[in-house]
């Protein structure tokens, strides 16, 4: 059921009502215009009951026990008294466009506990299998009441730059003993992030964590940190014993602190809503091209004309552009 009233949701946000919260996220992803209307008006009513959270990112390719982690990890927080909010962005199903990695059943204890809220989120097929209203989520939780929120990327692409510009602090978590560990990861990654944790730390596999650990800090010590305030500490863990968890959120802490009282945090912010502003424009003039009748009515003797050569892509593409200004 779909309230009309915005203040329906608003108030039942506000009041953490988890039903209505989770109503007002499912709205905003909705791709419907007058669902799209409604969740604009939402967010801008909510706006000034947000930004007080600290915002976490979480990546890590497949295997590094991101699941095991965040679950142990989000533990630690809300026994800390903490109301954390965990985003879980899912590759889409190409059939269905739903998530298909299921992320309640992989976090049970934490799914479990009302200091907690997770949300599977199909990424939609958008750039680097970002959900497209993340952002927008991650507000509503803030407005809800939870003072951590954790955005979780599915490791592949160019999600993880995407959900970098969008927290305060970028987590990467590595593997030991997993082959050539400098090359088995992209120098990009390590560049946005705010710190490394190589986890399963743990049995026979510690001997390779404190190698890994020392080849990571040479490799960062080669790079120009992004602030001159903060450089990426290289950490090790084990979440499935425990162990190490505490450390990473003592440097997130450390993190917030510093970028805080230099005014840097609240500058990264700025710049990130003015991003934030940019990727809707963007978006909105693609769904504008698409929906342009005469780019309809063009489009597929336009793909056929390039692909057999009788036209240039760069021409094909100027002449499309130009049917949006009739």
């Amino acid at each position: 059921m779909i309230f009309r009233d915005p203040s329906d949701y608003v108030q039942g946000v506000l009041k953490q009502d988890r039903r209505i919260l989770s109503k007002t996220i499912t709205l905003i992803e909705s791709s419907l215009p007058s669902h799209q209307k409604l969740a604009r008006i939402i967010i801008d009513h909510l706006l000034p009951y947000t930004g007080k959270g600290v915002r976490l990112g979480i990546t890590g390719v497949p295997g590094v026990g991101k699941s095991c982690f965040i679950e142990n990890f989000g533990m630690g927080l809300v026994e800390k008294d903490h109301r954390l909010a965990v985003l879980a962005v899912d590759p889409s199903s190409q059939r269905s466009g739903g998530s298909i990695m299921a992320d309640k059943t992989r976090m049970e204890m934490l799914s479990a506990d009302d200091r907690a809220f997770i949300r599977p989120s199909p990424s939609g097929g958008t750039l680097g299998g970002v959900a497209r209203k993340t952002r927008e989520t991650m507000l509503l939780c803030e407005a809800a009441g939870f003072d951590v929120i954790i955005i979780e990327t599915v490791g592949v692409g160019q999600s993880e730059t995407t959900v970098a510009s969008m927290v305060d602090f970028f987590l990467v978590l590595l593997l030991a003993g997993a082959g050539d560990q400098i090359q088995g990861i992209k120098k990009g990654v390590l560049e946005i992030a705010d710190a490394l944790a190589i986890n399963k730390a743990d049995g026979d596999n510690i001997e390779r964590a404190e190698k890994a650990k020392k080849e990571y800090e040479s490799a960062i010590s080669l790079l120009t940190p992004s602030t001159p305030t903060w450089t990426s500490p290289v950490l090790t863990c084990s979440a499935l014993e425990k162990t190490g968890i505490d450390e990473i959120w003592n440097t997130v802490l450390e993190h917030n602190k510093k970028l805080s009282t230099t005014g840097e945090l609240k500058e990264k912010r700025k710049k990130q809503t003015i991003d934030w502003m940019w990727s809707m424009v963007e978006e909105g003039l693609k769904d504008r091209f698409y929906k342009n009748a005469e780019v309809t009515k063009k489009l597929t003797k336009t793909i056929e004309d390039v692909e057999q050569g009788r036209e240039t892509p760069t021409v094909a593409a100027l002449n499309l552009l130009h049917l949006l200004d009739n």
